[in-house]
């Protein structure tokens, strides 16, 4: 008997490969997979402009990127001494307004080139509650902190999700045409906004989403939300603040990812990264042994070894 419901998982093509790059951007999902895909030694670029939970500032941030459209001192505001923009996240905040300017550029000008010649976009949604700053008419990426009674909340309809998606892969078209997007729905709860709420909100973001993909072709879905809540629907595969996924919940569902989505021959590849990633990562009792050098010294064959046939992987 099998005391499960197992979502299926539709193949991914073209599959992610070493050697061609990966761009990741959304919630706070994303990182997980990003994270897993530099562990294996993938080309990455993610979040650049730090985490983003709403489709609508990652509709705007593809729009800046696909006009040449650079930050300019109208889109940022000051606040408790620091600068920053309401399209980024706070990571993006600096002491002076110049260096705030000068760093989001640059993430702007590095994701160009980055998405120029990227294989696959992996885009994770988190909220369609969006928080509109004063008299600004666009949704805030991140509210940095700064009073709520400054903003105003709302739940994004459908029509305004499926909207923000045919910006972002008409934007994603203008820059590389031969790109292939991956969407999924975070399996983070958002229980700020409330229980329920969030529910709400998960469900503009999946109706919204499958009625795009009816339509496009250069776009896929991967069902990590529906993993999270169906296969994996006990607290046990969350963390302490039952609001993320556990390591356990990440680990299974980047092995149903990984199983759909890369290629087999970097799938046996990401085998041998890993046994030298965990090499890598062992701490020895005594650095200077001659056992340990030894150790070493297997360690960089097996690197060069990898690297002879890959060139494009490199190991920290």
């Amino acid at each position: 008997m099998d005391f499960r419901t197992k979502v299926p998982v539709q193949e991914g093509f073209p599959k992610l490969e070493h050697g061609k790059a990966v761009f990741l951007i959304g919630s706070c999902f994303v990182e997980n997979i990003g994270a897993k895909l530099e562990w294996f030694r993938f080309q990455t670029l993610q979040n650049p402009t730090g985490i983003i939970f709403h489709p609508s500032p990652i509709r705007r941030f593809f729009q800046r990127v696909s006009n040449n459209e650079d930050y300019r001192e109208k889109d940022l505001i000051e606040f408790n001494g620091g600068w920053q923009s309401l399209e980024a996240h706070s990571d993006m905040r600096r002491e002076s307004r110049e260096r705030c300017l000068e760093d989001l550029n640059e993430s702007l000008k590095n994701s160009r080139e980055f998405l120029s010649t990227a294989s696959h976009i992996i885009i994770s949604l988190g909220t369609a509650w969006g928080y509109i700053y004063k008299d600004n008419t666009d949704i805030a990426a991140n509210c940095h902190k700064i009073p709520q009674k400054k903003f105003k909340k709302e739940l994004s309809s459908v029509d305004e999700i499926i909207n923000d998606l045919e910006v972002i892969a008409h934007s994603v078209s203008q820059i590389n045409q031969d790109t292939k997007i991956i969407f999924t729905i975070s399996p983070v709860r958002h229980l700020r906004d409330g229980v329920v709420e969030n529910q709400q909100s998960k469900a503009h973001l999946i109706t919204a989403l499958h009625e795009f993909l009816k339509d496009n072709d250069l776009a896929s879905y991967f069902p990590s939300y529906e993993i999270m809540m169906d296969e994996l629907r006990d607290y046990r595969f969350y963390t302490e603040d039952m609001l993320h996924p556990s390591k356990v919940a990440v680990n299974y569902i980047w092995k149903l990812f990984s199983y759909n989505w890369i290629e087999e021959k970097s799938l046996a590849l990401n085998t041998e990264i890993d046994k030298i990633q965990k090499a890598l990562s062992h701490r020895p009792r005594a650095e200077n042994s001659a056992d340990h050098k030894k150790f070493l010294t297997k360690i960089q064959a097996k690197i060069e070894e990898i690297q002879k046939k890959h060139p494009e992987i490199t190991f920290s």
